[in-house]
């Protein structure tokens, strides 16, 4: 089935929004929502001041500039990049350091920090967290060692770098090229920061709409789709230039009579990925409902129920399994999922909804691990938390 990335503003709940879209055929599977004239923080680079040492939640709050300030995990604070530090070896309020955001302000809680500095790019990471060569394990095992020959002697020591899915799409010189652009920004960022003052961003992170096409470039993209002129800019000078997608896979669209939003029924599809119940084929549904803690997704046979047939309950379940994953994806919820399935009649029936459930879960571009079941026979999930929800992205505020 072929992918398309469609980007085109929307009106949702009133307000205007660039929406990022990516499409299987045409099926909604991700989204990405950003209201018209903001900037997401997510990805860049400062020189912050720490303003306040909690030991008891094991954090620091950092002011990335005056009146806005951060979540900084002590337990991730390692060799961090100092600017000025009072006391060496320990943390101190007022000390400034190189922070960078890996994840966006989520409900009531601040953007979260990192002091470990990662650049990513469509074919390479470049990272201090380590200082290993990796290789992506989606890629085959031809592929990875024709990788790790390739970069053998043109990696150093001081830097980690990985080598991402989507490389398999380039050239070696197309990889080499965007191995020097970030090269020089990462080594301009870790050598430099010393002399630069506080409050500096040492770097911007691409777009919202920027960041997404290249968190795609692992899949079978057929093309990229916008509307917007400006947009449309933006990713032939990223993208083109001989790299992947291709400048012929990057799309303008001039319909003057059927909007890009109306040709792949966007707006109703929006308006389904924010509804709480969730309809099956079979004809059960699923129920989503996300709470300060967690999400709890209820599966339900609906109208399935009439004519209970047996095996009907795991074939519900099966479906209701793809279909979770999928949401999940969809709404972007992150944290832990609690999942209600329907009784089932036999260990096996269990066992064959775990495989089923796992297969689809790691499709997931962001980090989704199937825990267990729970004593009370409850599913519990966990995905990793980068960016807001989809009905906090849309939620008007």
């Amino acid at each position: 089935m072929t992918n398309r990335v469609v980007i085109t503003k929307e009106i949702i709940r009133n307000r205007p929004y660039l929406v990022t879209a990516l499409f299987e055929g045409q099926r909604l599977t991700e989204v990405s929502c950003n209201a018209v004239g903001s900037k997401s923080m997510l990805g860049s680079i400062f020189i912050g001041k720490i303003k306040r040492i909690a030991k008891n939640v094991g954090a620091a709050f950092v002011e990335l500039w005056p009146g806005e300030t951060a979540y900084l995990p002590l337990s991730e604070v390692k060799d961090p990049l100092m600017v000025k530090q009072a006391r060496a070896g320990k943390l101190t309020e007022e000390d400034e350091l190189v922070v960078q955001v890996v994840k966006e302000a989520i409900k009531t809680k601040e953007p979260t920090l990192s002091t470990y500095i990662t650049l990513t790019g469509q074919n390479l990471v470049f990272t201090t967290e380590n200082q290993f060569l990796g290789i992506s394990k989606k890629l085959n095992n031809q592929d990875r060692e024709y990788f790790k020959e390739l970069f053998a002697a043109k990696k150093e020591d001081w830097y980690g770098l990985i080598v991402r899915t989507s490389a398999k799409n380039n050239s070696k010189e197309q990889i080499f090229r965007e191995f020097d652009v970030l090269y020089a920004q990462f080594h301009a960022i870790t050598k430099q920061y010393l002399y630069r003052t506080c409050y500096s961003c040492l770097y911007r992170a691409p777009s919202a709409c920027i960041s997404s096409v290249q968190n795609y470039l692992s899949l079978d993209l057929e093309r990229v789709v916008t509307d917007d002129a400006d947009v449309y800019e933006e990713l032939k000078e990223v993208f083109g230039e001989g790299a992947f997608p291709k400048e012929e896979q990057i799309v303008f669209y001039e319909d003057k009579l059927l909007s890009l939003s109306a040709l792949y029924g966007l707006k109703g599809k929006l308006e389904d990925a924010l509804k709480e119940r969730v309809w099956l084929k079979s004809g059960g549904y699923l129920v989503i409902q996300p709470t300060e803690a967690l999400t709890v997704i209820d599966v339900n046979s609906g109208k399935s129920v009439k004519g209970v047939k047996k095996g009907l309950n795991i074939k519900i379940n099966l479906e209701a399994a793809e279909e979770i994953a999928r949401q999940l994806r969809l709404r972007n919820i992150s944290g832990i999922c609690i999942v209600d399935f329907i009784n089932m009649d036999t260990k096996e029936e269990k066992e064959e909804l775990v495989r089923s459930l796992k297969s689809h879960l790691v499709k997931d571009s962001v980090q989704t691990v199937f825990v267990d079941f729970t004593k009370l026979g409850l599913v519990e999930i966990t995905r990793k938390k980068v960016k807001k929800p989809l009905w906090e992205q849309c939620r008007g505020v």
